[in-house]
C-alpha cells in the first residue's frame, strides 16, 4: 500500500466466544480448544487463497492467562502448523494506541486510549506514534461479569457496589497518570466501546467507518442505569447491544464510565481501528523482524493478514 488509507480487501470472522467457555480458574475447555484449532486452520487456508503472508496469529487475555495456555498453544501449532502467540498486555495497549493514532492523525495531539476486551482493559497515553505509557488491567467485561455479576439478573445494588470498588482500586494509579498528562483527545476502541457508543446515540455500523462517532461520559452514566435495570435477555433489545454481548454489556459500561470519570475525561472519540489494525500497521511500518521479536512466528516480508483471536465473546474488534 502506497498512500491512501489501508482498508481491508477481505475480512472473515469466526465467533469462538472463548471467554464464555472457561472454568472458574480460567482453564479453557477442551471443546473450545478444538474450535480454536479449526478456526486457526481455516484462517491459514484463507490467507493462502488470498495470497497473504502469515498469518500473524495472536491471542489476548483469555488464552494468555489460562492455566492450560501452553497446552492450548501446542495444540494449535500441532493441528495447524501455525504458531499462535500471546502478546504481553502492555504490547497490546501499545498496538491499539498506534492504530488509534494512525486513524485520528496528529491533530489529535496528546492522546489517551482505552480499550475494553473480555479479559482486560488496556490504557495508553502518548504524544507520538507509540505511547509514552501503556498498561493492561484485569478489568475486562467478560472477566468482571463472571466475578461480580453472576448471582442475580439483573444484578443487585450490592454487586454493583463491589464491582465499582474493584474498578476504582485497579484504576487508581493509571487514572492519576492520565489526569496528570491532560490529554487533548481521548479515544476508545473495541467492540464493547463501539456498542456502548451506539447505545448512547452514535451512528450505526452501516454508516461505515468514516462516520464520526463519539461517546460522552454523561450518556454512558445513563447507559449504566438503563443496563443495570434490565436482565441480560432484555438488554439485547437495546440499540447496539448484541445478544452474545448482552450479559457483559453492563460490566463494560461500568468500567468505561468509571475510567472516564477517574481520568477526568468528559468525552471520547470512537476509533474503528484497534489491536488487529495495530499489528498490521506495525508489521507494515517496522517489518517482519518486529513481529519475530514480539513473539510471532517467522513470516516472509510481504503483505500480511492478521488473525486476532480476541478474549471478548464475539467477533474481534
Amino acid at each position: 500500500m502506497e498512500g491512501g488509507v489501508p482498508l481491508p480487501v477481505h475480512t472473515v470472522k469466526w465467533k469462538l466466544r472463548l471467554s464464555e467457555q472457561v472454568s472458574a480458574d480460567g482453564t479453557i475447555a477442551e471443546e473450545a480448544v478444538e474450535r480454536l484449532v479449526e478456526a486457526v486452520a481455516e484462517a491459514g487456508d484463507m490467507a493462502l487463497r488470498w495470497r497473504a503472508a502469515g498469518p500473524l496469529a495472536f491471542a489476548t487475555a483469555v488464552v494468555r492467562e489460562a492455566p492450560n495456555r501452553q497446552q492450548v498453544l501446542e495444540r494449535v501449532a500441532s493441528g495447524t502448523g501455525i504458531r499462535l502467540c500471546t502478546l504481553p498486555g502492555e504490547t497490546e495497549a501499545e498496538l491499539t494506541f498506534l492504530a488509534a493514532r494512525r486513524w485520528l492523525g496528529w491533530k489529535a495531539g496528546p492522546l489517551a486510549l482505552l480499550d475494553i476486551g473480555g479479559g482486560s482493559l488496556d490504557v495508553a497515553f502518548g504524544r507520538g506514534r507509540l505511547p509514552d505509557f501503556a498498561a493492561s488491567l484485569p478489568l475486562g467485561a467478560g472477566r468482571l461479569t463472571r466475578e461480580y455479576l453472576h448471582v442475580q439478573d439483573p444484578p443487585g445494588a450490592a454487586e454493583l457496589k463491589e464491582l465499582r470498588r474493584r474498578i476504582r482500586h485497579e484504576l487508581r494509579d493509571v487514572a492519576a497518570r492520565i489526569r496528570w498528562e491532560s490529554p487533548r483527545t481521548a479515544a476508545v476502541s473495541s467492540r464493547t466501546f463501539q456498542q456502548l457508543a451506539r447505545l448512547c446515540g452514535a451512528a450505526p455500523g452501516r454508516f461505515g467507518p468514516f462516520e464520526p462517532r463519539r461517546l460522552l461520559r454523561r450518556d454512558l452514566r445513563e447507559a449504566v442505569r438503563t443496563l443495570s435495570a434490565l436482565p441480560a435477555a432484555e438488554r439485547a433489545r437495546l440499540p447496539g447491544v448484541s445478544a452474545p454481548r448482552a450479559a457483559q454489556s453492563l460490566a463494560g459500561a461500568v468500567v468505561g464510565h468509571t475510567a472516564l470519570k477517574l481520568m477526568g475525561l468528559r468525552r471520547a472519540v470512537v476509533s474503528p481501528w484497534a489491536i488487529r489494525e495495530g499489528v498490521l500497521l506495525r508489521y507494515a511500518e517496522d517489518g517482519a523482524d518486529w513481529w519475530a521479536e514480539a513473539g510471532g512466528a517467522r513470516v516472509t516480508v510481504a503483505p500480511a493478514s492478521a488473525v486476532s483471536l480476541r478474549s471478548i465473546s464475539g467477533p474481534p474488534a
